[in-house]
């Protein structure tokens, strides 16, 4: 069993938001990452997805796209993103995820030998006057919730694995209060989302103050899922170490 991990899947089954629009790179990108997914990932394998699902604004609309999900190999774990507006009853989705696919907010499970938590996390203030006072009030929701899923992981006794959308950090910010939570807790691996394009240069992507850091937004990793955690080894896979997985041109 490995651990892979491929974030801001952005599928539209309807069609309504082709992702093209967005650079050529994004042409029928789904059927690239399927593509690749087959041949990286094995059944008894398991693959973070750390938010940005889907398009979808209803979770009717969703359904289509969650099934082409969970009809690929392996164990998914799925994470709220700051665009999966059709994400709004954690109950209703869990019900309806066939075997094989999680969902979590703002807790945890245990799986494989590790303890997988997962939030959404929010935009962190660079400084004093980086956000109002409404996504303030936001950024400390999210920073209660980030402790409330790293209180569920550490009663499993295991190695923690975080999963955020938004960055917890960036490279010319690498101490946060997220980060230092995550820190306080001995998560060993997080993996996180949400920077795509230019923003890609701005992820960290690394060891920093003890935890690994994995930017695995789709377009970061050529939409190809990428091993985080091998198989029976003693820590994360850093960047370096392993490539991800085949590529189509």
């Amino acid at each position: 069993m490995a651990i892979l991990a491929i974030g801001d899947l952005h599928l539209s089954g309807s069609g309504e938001k082709p992702m093209n629009v967005f650079g050529p790179q994004w042409e029928r990108h789904f059927d690239t990452i399927r593509e690749c997914w087959k041949a990286a990932v094995k059944p008894s394998d398991i693959v973070l997805i750390p938010g940005d699902l889907s398009w979808a604004m209803q979770f009717e609309q969703a359904k289509p796209d969650l099934l082409s999900i969970a009809e690929l190999p392996g164990t998914k774990i799925l994470l709220r993103g700051n665009h999966d507006y059709w994400w709004s009853s954690i109950s209703r989705l869990r019900a309806f995820l066939p075997e094989g696919t999680l969902a979590l907010q703002n807790d945890a499970v245990s799986l494989g030998g590790f303890a997988i938590c997962g939030t959404r996390g929010w935009t962190f203030p660079a400084d004093q006057n980086g956000l109002d006072e409404q996504e303030l009030k936001i950024y400390r929701r999210e920073l209660i919730r980030l402790e409330m899923a790293l209180e569920n992981a550490r009663r499993f006794d295991l190695p923690i694995i975080a999963m955020l959308h938004f960055p917890p950090l960036l490279t010319d910010y690498r101490d946060t209060e997220f980060t230092a939570l995550l820190e306080r807790y001995g998560v060993q691996l997080c993996v996180y989302g949400h920077l795509h394009a230019s923003g890609i240069r701005y992820g960290f992507d690394g060891l920093h103050r003890g935890v690994t850091y994995r930017l695995v937004s789709c377009d970061a990793i050529r939409f190809s899922p990428v091993v985080v955690w091998e198989q029976d080894a003693p820590s994360p896979v850093r960047p370096g170490d392993t490539q991800a997985g085949p590529q189509t041109e």
